[in-house]
């Protein structure tokens, strides 16, 4: 099974362990992508609790940034060894941070430097190496670049490739803005995908609903990315997933099924030392879109924090919403 069908974005800030778990409880099959790890972080500064998950999140990938080869293959290793079922190499993100790394975005300029990359870590994993880039960065010209680009890393041994369908601009926009104001180019990803029918593609970017993601792969690419939409619609998004693009029985019947999921993991979670914000800040959007759901996201964000709250505080969201008059003004 193919679980680069549909998979999660990587998003910093967003996609930890605890929103991972949280996703799995809806989808079996989607596949789950780590918040970017830097490999300095993991090979020089020893920060191997950022490699911490669940086993009930496979499928789930480890995504990586860093431009050393060396370096990246390392952390690499110490990914795979960990169990991650995929490594992801990061070649899209725009933020002033990453570039000053020379890792990101800034790399769909060296495409040697990441075909590199992406040898140094074949060498030393046997799960899949993967790659996910933009279309191209500041003035290149997508259609010319990106053929290249996909070229000399697939001739590396890149197992897959995730493209983000807009250009980053590096100078100019902010983060946020690179997710949004550089246009959509759908038609270049699928004309890289009858260029490269043998590497698998994935779409990244716009895509905001189940059947918009089948409709791409129903016009041959192989899979697509979801980011904000799956995090801030986890339940309109996921919920359906295995049955429609994998074929296989649901993972849960209703949101209550979650929910019975997660109370013995938020538990656990206070009980080791963590606090119920921590995981319950993943799981506002649960109920969006239904009648309620602002209460809901109001008592959790509003009383996560709060000393000696436990797993019963999704309880006391649920009463919420069933008797609004409660917290009336």
């Amino acid at each position: 099974m193919n679980a680069s069908r549909l998979s999660v974005a990587p998003m910093m800030d967003w996609t930890d362990r605890h929103c991972r778990f949280f996703h799995r409880q809806i989808s079996r099959h989607a596949l789950l992508y780590t918040e970017m790890v830097t490999s300095p972080a993991l090979v020089r500064g020893g920060a191997q609790h950022l490699l911490a998950y669940s086993d009930e999140e496979h499928p789930v990938a480890l995504q990586l940034g860093g431009s050393d080869p060396e370096e990246l293959a390392e952390a690499a290793r110490m990914g795979a060894a960990a169990g991650y079922d995929e490594i992801n190499l990061n070649v899209g993100c725009p933020s002033d941070r990453v570039q000053s790394g020379t890792f990101g975005a800034v790399l769909m300029k060296s495409p040697d430097l990441v075909a590199c990359c992406v040898a140094a870590m074949k060498r030393v994993v046997d799960v899949p190496v993967t790659v996910k880039c933009r279309i191209g960065v500041d003035d290149q010209e997508p259609e010319k670049i990106l053929p290249d680009f996909i070229t000399r890393v697939s001739e590396a041994g890149c197992d897959y490739l995730i493209i983000h369908a807009r250009k980053a601009w590096l100078q100019g926009l902010s983060p946020k803005e690179n997710r949004d104001i550089p246009p959509l180019d759908y038609g270049l990803v699928q004309d890289m995908k009858a260029r490269f029918p043998a590497l698998g593609i994935s779409i990244n970017g716009g895509v905001e609903t189940l059947a918009e993601a089948e409709a791409l792969i129903a016009q041959g690419l192989d899979g697509v990315m979801i980011g904000r939409a799956a995090y801030h619609r986890p339940w309109d998004i996921l919920s359906e997933v295995d049955v429609r693009l994998f074929g296989a029985s649901p993972a849960a019947s209703s949101r209550a099924q979650v929910l019975d999921a997660m109370r013995p993991y938020i538990a656990a979670h206070v009980a080791e030392g963590g606090k119920v914000h921590h995981v319950t800040r993943h799981m506002l959007g649960l109920y969006a879109g239904q009648p309620g759901a602002r209460l809901w996201r109001r008592v959790l964000s509003e009383r996560a924090n709060q000393p000696g709250v436990g797993a019963e505080l999704i309880d006391e969201a649920l009463e919420a919403m069933d008797q609004p008059d409660r917290l009336a003004g």
